[in-house]
C-alpha cells in the first residue's frame, strides 16, 4: 500500500503536522525521509524492512553508505545521501551538548556520541574525547587503528594529543566489532597505562567508553577505572 492510499490521518507527513513527531512510529518517521518505495513495495514497508535489516533504528543509525547500498531500493545515491546526512545531523548536535555543558552532566550523550562516531566500523577504532577543566568537548581524536594492545596505542602519543589540545581531561575509547562490549584484560591494563602517563602531565582519565553497535559500556561506571 503506497501512502497515498491510506486515509489522510494515517499518512505519516499529515500525521505528525496535525500531532507532532512522537506520535509517529520509527518505520513512518523513516518512510518520510525515503520518501517513495520501489515496485511492489511501499515506502512504510520499506521502511520497516530497512528497520528489521539493521536490527532497529539504533543499528540503522550506525549503518554506512556503504552499508545502505547493500540494501534493494538504496542502491542510488540520494536516499542513502539522506540517511547519511542524517547520521551527521545526530553527531554534530550531540558535539554540540558535548561542548555547551560538562561531559558527565550528560553521560548517556557521551555514550551516544561515541557510539555514532565509532560503533559501526569494521575495525577496532581508538579515539580520545579531550576536556576542559569544566569537562566540556575540547575535540574527538581517532588515534590509533587495528588490534588495540599496549604495544599498539602509544601513550606518548595520547600525551602529546592532550597537550597540543590543552586538556585538563580525556575519555579514552574504542569499539569493539565483535559486539560485545565487554572490557577485556587487555582493555583493563591498557586503561591503566594510559592513566598513569597522562597523570605525569596532569590530565586526568575520566573514563575509557567500550562502544558496539546498539551498546555501550563505561568503565568508570563498572568499578574498572
Amino acid at each position: 500500500m503506497s501512502l497515498k492510499d491510506l486515509p489522510p490521518d494515517a499518512r505519516p507527513r499529515e500525521k505528525l503536522l496535525a500531532r507532532g513527531a512522537g506520535a509517529l512510529s520509527d518505520a513512518e518517521l523513516l518512510a518520510l525521509l525515503l520518501r517513495t518505495g520501489t515496485a511492489g513495495r511501499g515506502v512504510l514497508q520499506m521502511a520497516q524492512d530497512l528497520l528489521d535489516a539493521f536490527g532497529g533504528l539504533a543499528g540503522l543509525l550506525h549503518a554506512g553508505a556503504d552499508d545502505l547500498k547493500r540494501v534493494k531500493g538504496l542502491g542510488g545515491t540520494a536516499k542513502r545521501a539522506e540517511l547519511v546526512a542524517v547520521l551527521e545531523l545526530a553527531r554534530r548536535v550531540l558535539a554540540e551538548q558535548l561542548r555547551e555543558r560538562a561531559a558527565f552532566e550528560s553521560p548517556t550523550a557521551v555514550k551516544d556520541y561515541l557510539q555514532l562516531h565509532l560503533a559501526s566500523r569494521a575495525h577496532e577504532v581508538f579515539a580520545a574525547l579531550f576536556l576542559d577543566a569544566q569537562h566540556r568537548l575540547i575535540a574527538l581524536e581517532e588515534l590509533f587503528r587495528g588490534t588495540l594492545t599496549q604495544t599498539s596505542v602509544y601513550p606518548r602519543e595520547v600525551v602529546l594529543r592532550a597537550l597540543h589540545h590543552h586538556a585538563a581531561a580525556v575519555v579514552l575509547a574504542h569499539n569493539h566489532p565483535s559486539g560485545s562490549v565487554a572490557p577485556s584484560r587487555a582493555d583493563e591494563a591498557l586503561t591503566q597505562t594510559l592513566k598513569a602517563a597522562l597523570a605525569l602531565v596532569d590530565v586526568r582519565v575520566l573514563d575509557h567508553v567500550i562502544v558496539a553497535p546498539g551498546q555501550a559500556l563505561s568503565m568508570a561506571e563498572k568499578g574498572l577505572l
